[in-house]
């Protein structure tokens, strides 16, 4: 039932993102003629050059040994989620589509599509998955650029293709609109992946360590550590406590603690993926 329950939230997730991304194609940058980088635009660069093809025949001739390396490298659930979010996304574009397409600046039109894109890509790419084409090569650069963010890698490579396509069709124009819509993109996507993977570190500085850090681990469920220091003025010994809690955690934690000893000196920082028991795992295809 719980495996169930998991394919639903994931597919649903991952029909969101696509249909995010949609919504920024369709109403904001494809009308003006903005390359959202990737493989599509890399083809349609081709196309032009070689004087001769489609861009979806080159779209799907490129994909396909994308698709192949990608379930090498990720691994399988990696290669059929890929293959169920390029499904999802372009029956998305085609349902965007037929929304009408209200005339704006195209800044405008170049933020608001970046950030929709930006969202859409971030929520496939947190459940393990991407839409095909370019995200297959971003995942795959990420296994060897592991300290790069993936939204970064996004941004190079889009940004890559976008110069591109201003070179060999010669619109500087749409090349800078372009590239708004491309970095914006990549900020989103660092937001969505990396974000909502944050929790708090609290260092507690407390007469009364040694009861706090028992109600921590007995109603928060959260181990301690202490770090020995000395006061700086008084030369007196201090157990200074360490401890990591979600962020849903942090109001209790505190209550927790100035119950105990309403005089406790508390230090709150945001820390990024923690990793260990009652966190996550450590994994190589992380983002």
């Amino acid at each position: 039932m719980k495996k169930y329950a998991d394919f639903l939230l994931w597919l649903l997730k991952m029909t969101v993102g696509c249909f995010l991304f949609g919504l920024g194609f369709d109403l904001f940058l494809e009308p003006y003629g903005m390359n959202s980088g990737g493989i599509s635009g890399l083809a349609m660069v081709l196309v032009h050059l070689l004087g001769y093809g489609t861009v979806g025949t080159l779209n799907l001739l490129i994909n396909l040994p994308l698709f192949v390396i990608g379930g090498l490298k990720i691994g399988r659930k990696f290669f059929f989620g890929s293959l169920v979010g390029m499904l999802l996304l372009s029956t998305a574009i085609d349902l965007c589509a037929l929304i009408p397409v209200v005339e704006m600046d195209p800044l405008l039109a170049a933020i608001y599509g970046g950030a929709l894109c930006g969202g859409g890509l971030g929520m496939v790419f947190v459940t393990g998955a991407s839409t095909g084409g370019s995200d297959i090569i971003v995942r795959l650069l990420k296994l060897k650029y592991q300290n790069v963010p993936i939204g970064t890698i996004n941004i190079f490579f889009d940004m890559v293709v976008a110069l591109l396509t201003g070179l060999v069709f010669q619109d500087l124009a749409c090349t800078l609109y372009s590239g708004v819509a491309i970095f914006l993109t990549g900020q989103i996507v660092d937001a969505v992946v990396y974000r909502f993977d944050y929790s708090k570190v609290a260092l507690i500085i407390s007469v009364h360590h040694e009861q706090i850090a028992k109600a921590i681990g007995t109603q928060l469920r959260r181990g301690c550590t202490y770090l020995h220091g000395q006061g700086a003025y008084s030369g007196a010994d201090r157990e200074v406590i360490l401890t990591a809690v979600k962020k849903q955690q942090l109001a209790e934690l505190k209550q927790l603690v100035v119950e105990i000893d309403p005089d406790a000196f508390i230090i709150v920082q945001e820390a990024h993926q923690v990793l260990g028991d009652g966190f996550a795992r450590y994994s190589k295809h992380a983002l």
